[in-house]
């Protein structure tokens, strides 16, 4: 199959890198696993994290965060994050049952990329406060209302003495250019006991071989890295975590997002339908020290 072209994106030479492997350090890499031009993902010879190379730099990247138009019809972003609330909300409902039933809920919750806040409403009877955190004003312009406090930024905007019991990035991981510098900084966040919770497509499932250059998480140039259970989890280790262990993470999906993402438009009938989908998604979480 051949390449597929990246989407519309403005891209000037000065703006493009070649970085070392996110999560090692490694400089030695298999180039050109997929290729969407300019950009392509190599895999790192020494862990075997695949990550996209060249990519967009971060200051670049981050411009498209903070754009209006990121989760409603942007050059980079969703199609509309608003029409995905109908599967979102169960998936994460799921989630956090399954999060309650490891005993990592209750207490306070950070949520590092809250989008339009769906995670953080459903998160009501599971923690005592939730704060949640996003780069677009326009995400949490929509979010208002669904949690006790939100934070225009990252995590940079949290004060160095908060502390949380639970800090979540839900599909946010696989855009952050220092993955584990990112995560050593949520973990100066977490109270003795506390958990950091991930969740990232799964680069190691069937669908990525099946559906190769069709597989929609690639997401390219916003997707910067790409896991598989053994590096998710060995970030989390390197990252100075605990206890690191998988997780469940069953997602739903609307047959017209399917359709959508396949390029196969389905019909008007099937729009509310949908379908849970096993293997899309993995998610993993690690303890700070009790």
């Amino acid at each position: 199959m051949l390449p597929v072209q990246a989407p519309s994106f403005q891209v000037s030479p000065d703006s493009i890198e070649r970085p070392a492997c996110p999560l090692c350090g490694g400089e030695e890499r298999r180039e050109n696993v997929y290729e969407f031009p300019p950009f392509a993902v190599a895999r790192c010879r020494s862990c075997r994290l695949w990550y996209l190379s060249p990519r967009l730099t971060e200051s670049r990247m981050r411009e498209s965060y903070e754009d209006d138009a990121y989760f409603e019809g942007g050059e980079a972003g969703y199609s509309s994050y608003q029409a995905q609330e109908a599967t979102l909300r169960p998936t994460f409902r799921r989630f956090l049952q399954e999060l309650s039933r490891r005993g990592m809920t209750g207490g306070r919750l950070l949520e590092v990329g809250c989008a339009y806040g769906f995670f953080l409403e459903e998160a009501k009877g599971f923690f005592a406060h939730r704060t949640g955190t996003d780069y677009s004003p326009a995400a949490l312009a929509r979010a208002q209302g669904r949690a006790d406090r939100l934070l225009l930024g990252g995590a940079g905007q949290i004060a160095p003495e908060e502390l949380f019991d639970c800090i979540a990035c839900i599909h946010v991981i696989e855009h952050i250019y220092d993955p584990v510098g990112f995560l050593r900084t949520l973990a100066g966040h977490l109270r003795p006991g506390g958990w950091i919770v991930l969740a990232t497509p799964d680069m190691g499932g069937f669908w990525r071989p099946l559906l190769r250059y069709r597989w929609p998480f690639f997401k390219t140039p916003e997707h910067v890295t790409y896991f598989d259970r053994r590096t998710l989890a060995a970030l989390l280790e390197r990252a100075g975590l605990e206890k690191v262990q998988p997780l469940p993470y069953a997602s739903a999906f609307s047959l017209e997002l399917i359709g959508e993402k396949l390029g196969r438009p389905l019909p008007a009938a099937w729009k509310d339908r949908r379908l849970w989908l096993p293997a899309t998604t993995i998610a993993a979480a690690g303890q700070v020290r009790s």
